[in-house]
């Protein structure tokens, strides 16, 4: 008999497990349960279809519905998972016509993902609180976006207020100013894109102001109310200003509450605990994505919702439901972000996060050309690299260049240094490509690997060194 699996959540992880299901057992049958009419969308698009990049909004999915039902999929969408009877072996779920409705399943896989984190702020939340009709947004779903485009298109909006400056805020900056509207991006950290290093996020900073956009870092927005002239008023640290519209992206928890009324046990950022094989530790019940743990190779569990992962965690629950024996080989936390001209990356830990983790970290910046100085265009790529100064293992790498300056593609190679546990010596010694539009015979990533290993040699390389002296 076949193999009935339901998988709870339409987005990359949930999407991963059933196609990856499907390939490894192409007998099993597979019910995807949808909360919104928008399977497999890229949620990461958003940015670039309201700055006008991206058209028509269809495109932002990955398949079709059509595709993936060509692949063995049934969709039920627009329809909600409410509870999952884990001895009985059913889910509840709540179709578009209201009324509930248990579905069978031999093995269960929840991709529920990440819900926005809304911060403390009168005016924002509740019964009462403003929403897209008065101007004020969140931006996480497909609906979301609906409800921006609409409140772009149907009001007469000038200025815009932008709560967060990490990935979204500064990526919806962008958006906002390719539309020719007055932008502002107010947060409560001191730098902007907090996730790198300040002297790294004040670079993203004068890319922002490069372009207008008015920056206000230290700044807490504190509450939010309607003026009479349909405006939003704005209140916060040091802040009392009106603007046409707000839009809020701070940041995200974990969607977890299915899985814990089911018994599942919750871990780093209240997500939702699983193994390596993404197992829940409840019976034929199996999670991935941005309501799970992340399993990270330099500092254990951890909690980092981020797309790449979601897709590979997706392939390995939906595998290991179907009889499969896949492991999550683990996370080192490589992001990327472009921000008008200026790309920035990172992967690995920063240092207060390798000191957490047990390291003894040092770090230095240099500032490689991103190809030969006497070819045409050449610029320098601000790269930071941090390694352990006992044993010069790398730890962590964030870089920021140019738009062309191949950014992300040199974030990879630390990417894959790191997932190896390599050390700068190591990175230092690989065979790059090279030719002169493009890059050194000693690459960029190669060239602040010999920054670190110059100013940090490890005490045991540095003693070898000298007894070959």
């Amino acid at each position: 008999m076949s193999r009935r699996l339901v998988v709870i959540g339409g987005s990359d992880a949930g999407i991963s497990a059933g196609l990856r299901a499907r390939e490894v057992d192409p007998t099993a049958e597979v019910t995807v349960v949808v909360a919104d009419a928008y399977p497999n969308f890229s949620i990461c698009g958003i940015p670039y279809l309201v700055s006008g990049d991206v058209q028509p909004w269809q495109s932002l999915a990955h398949r079709s519905h059509t595709d993936l039902e060509a692949a063995g999929l049934t969709l039920r969408v627009d329809t909600r998972a409410t509870a999952i009877d884990v001895a009985g072996q059913q889910i509840t779920v709540t179709g578009p016509e209201g009324a509930p409705e248990q579905l069978d399943y031999d093995e269960l896989v929840v991709g529920t993902g990440a819900v926005p984190a809304v911060p403390r702020m009168t005016g924002l939340g509740g019964p009462n609180g403003l929403g897209p009709d008065d101007g004020v947004h969140l931006l996480h779903t497909i609906d979301d976006t609906h409800a921006l485009l609409a409140g772009l298109t149907g009001r007469t909006v000038h200025s815009v207020l932008i709560v967060g400056a990490g990935y979204i805020g500064v990526e919806m900056a962008e958006a906002f100013v390719a539309r020719g509207i007055a932008t502002t991006v107010a947060q409560r950290p001191a730098e902007v894109l907090p996730t790198v290093d300040a002297a790294l996020g004040a670079l993203v900073r004068s890319e922002l102001e490069g372009h207008g956009v008015e920056v206000l870092t230290g700044t807490g927005v504190t509450g939010l109310a309607r003026t009479a002239n349909a405006r939003i008023a704005v209140s916060g640290d040091g802040l009392d200003r009106t603007f046409d519209l707000v839009l809020v992206v701070t940041r995200v928890r974990p969607d977890v509450q299915l899985l814990v009324d089911a018994g599942a046990r919750t871990g780093a950022g209240g997500a939702v605990l699983v193994d390596e094989t993404m197992a829940t530790g409840l019976p034929h019940v199996w999670a991935a994505g941005d309501c799970v743990v992340t399993h990270h190779r330099l500092m254990g569990v951890t909690y980092l919702p981020l797309g790449t992962t979601a897709h590979k965690q997706g392939r390995v629950a939906g595998a290991n439901a179907v009889g499969g024996h896949a492991r999550f080989a683990g996370s080192v936390g490589t992001q990327v972000v472009k921000v008008f001209d200026l790309v920035v990356a990172r992967t690995g830990l920063l240092e207060h996060e390798a000191r957490t983790a047990g390291f003894r970290p040092v770090t230095t910046q240099s500032r490689p050309d991103d190809h030969k100085a006497y070819y045409p265009g050449a610029r320098p790529l601000t790269v930071r690299v941090t390694a352990d100064a006992d044993t010069g293992r790398l730890l962590g790498a964030q870089l920021v260049g140019r738009l062309g300056s191949e950014v992300a593609k040199r974030a990879d190679v630390f990417a894959t240094a790191l997932f190896h546990a390599m050390t700068v010596e190591g990175l230092a010694d690989l065979d790059l490509a090279y030719t002169p539009p493009l890059g050194s015979p000693w690459d960029a990533v190669q060239l602040a690997a010999q920054a670190w290993s110059s100013e940090h040699r490890p005490p045991a390389r540095a003693a070898r060194s000298a007894a070959l002296a």
